[in-house]
Parts: structure tokens; sequence; C-alpha cells
């Protein structure tokens, strides 16, 4: 297993599957972000002397979220990073799994939900190219929002950078989630606007434990995003939440609501009767 390992995990730093990626990232997933998408990014001198290792995260609601952030980056880091993708959605068929070699260096995150044809990650993945210098994105929340609201984190990320020393990066995605929610089947139309919000790279505090690295991550991210949404007009992520709780409550009101109709109702019928 070992082995196999050490042999898998030289591809993502080969300089000619680097070269081949850079190019397709910019010749062809940029542009055709950019006709479907008004890309607004924010903050790379934030990132203008950031070497790697890192661990880039981001909020994640749209199909959009990874492509954006590797092309949003300086090419001189954005080539470089592997992207953990879930091994039971994008490495279960081919055409599926390719691009994601291709365009986003990718690599399968076991999510524990297994399923058939499914490829689980090898232990140790994440953790081995990161000591091999390789720069990873990852998404905390484990899977995109189907509200837009943020989910709570895995601590995943915050202990990788604490146990190899090096920092995380948050960037947020302002307006992804309204350009394609994942109930919506068709591409965007009409170019909706989405800013790429590049934060400070933050670093694990002597002694930190990463489940308390994590808040601090989501924190960031949800101060970065929020700040972004409300400069701009766009729907900040405590509205999402708050809409999320909305809706889930709704149903349990109607249920209240039918049940006091049906309490009340037979008292009706019985004074209908006596008269």
């Amino acid at each position: 297993m070992a082995k196999d390992l050490e042999e898998e995990r030289k591809r993502y730093s080969n300089k000619t599957g680097m070269a081949s990626r850079q190019a397709a990232q910019m010749l062809l997933m940029k542009p055709a972000l950019q006709r479907l998408l008004r890309i607004r990014v924010h903050g790379t001198a934030n990132v203008a002397n950031l070497e790697p290792p890192f661990v880039v995260f981001g909020n994640h609601s749209s199909h959009f979220d990874a492509p954006l952030i590797l092309t949003s980056l300086p090419s001189r880091l954005g080539k470089h990073v592997a992207v953990g993708a879930a091994g039971d959605y994008f490495y279960d068929k081919w055409w599926k799994s390719a691009p994601m070699s291709l365009f986003m260096n990718g690599y399968p995150v076991d999510r524990g939900k297994g399923g058939k044809g499914s490829k689980k990650s090898q232990r140790g993945m994440s953790a081995a190219l990161l000591s091999d210098g390789v720069p990873l994105l990852l998404f905390p929340e484990g899977t995109r929002s189907r509200t837009g609201a943020m989910g709570p984190f895995k601590p995943g990320a915050a202990a990788l950078c604490i146990s190899n020393g090096c920092p995380a990066v948050p960037i947020a995605l302002v307006g992804a989630h309204a350009a394609w929610p994942s109930t919506q089947r068709s591409l965007p139309r009409g170019r909706p606007e989405v800013h790429v919000v590049i934060g400070r790279p933050m670093y694990p505090q002597h002694g930190e434990i990463a489940h308390s690295f994590s808040e601090r991550m989501r924190r960031q991210l949800l101060e970065l995003h929020d700040t972004t949404a409300m400069a701009y007009g766009k729907m900040t992520l405590a509205e999402y939440a708050r809409n999320a709780a909305l809706e889930a409550s709704a149903p349990n009101q109607t249920t209240a609501a039918d049940g006091l109709a049906d309490q009340t109702k037979p008292e009706a019928d019985s004074r209908q009767e006596d008269q």
C-alpha cells in the first residue's frame, strides 16, 4: 500500500502534467467560465508572497466552485494545486474522473458514502501531497450546500495544516450558488456576476487543536463572504441560513395547522348537528 501511494502521488507534481494542466485551465476552462459568468476577483495581493505548500478552502454550493478558485488564483499557484474531490461522485465513472485529472489535478476523497463503482481515497494522500510541496484545494463542508447556506466544517483541512505546518487560504465565492444551484439542471443564462474573494493566509496558533482552528477558518470565510456580498448587493450566508431555516420550519407549521384544524373540526361539526 505504501508503495502504491508513493507511485500514485508522483503524478500530482509531475512537470509535464503541470504544463498540460496549466494550458487546459487557461485556454479552455477559464474562457468557458468567462463566457458563462461575469467573474470579479478580489484579494490577489493577499497571496502575492505565498509559496507551496498550503491548503485553499472555500464555501461550497455550486459545481463552479473548484474551477472558479483554480482559475482565479495566480497561475504560478493554481497550476500546482491538487483538488480533493468526492470519490463516490467524481470517480465512479471515467468520463467524470478524466476531466478532474486533466483540469484540476484531482484526487478522490472518501466522504464515507461509498456506493457501487466509487473510488475511495488512499489513506494519507492529502498529507503525502503536502509533504511533497503540492498545495491542496479542499471544501471543509464535505459536500455542496443545497440551500446556499454554509454548513459546519469538518476538521480535516485544519488538521492537515497543523500537522504539516502550512497555512490555510480562505477563498469566498459570492453569487456562485445563485448562478448555478444544485436544483438547476441547465447552465446559467445572462452571465450572472460572481465574486471570488481571496483572503489572507491563516496560520494555526501554537498548541491550537484542529476543531478550534477549523472554527476560526469558518468564521473568517463567513466574514469574507458576507462583507463582499453586502458591498455588492448579493445575498449573505447569514441570509441564506435564515431562508433555509424558514423553509425547513414551513412544513412543520403546516402540519401543526392541519393538526389544529383536525382537532377543532369535530367540535364544529357537533355544534352544527345540535343546531
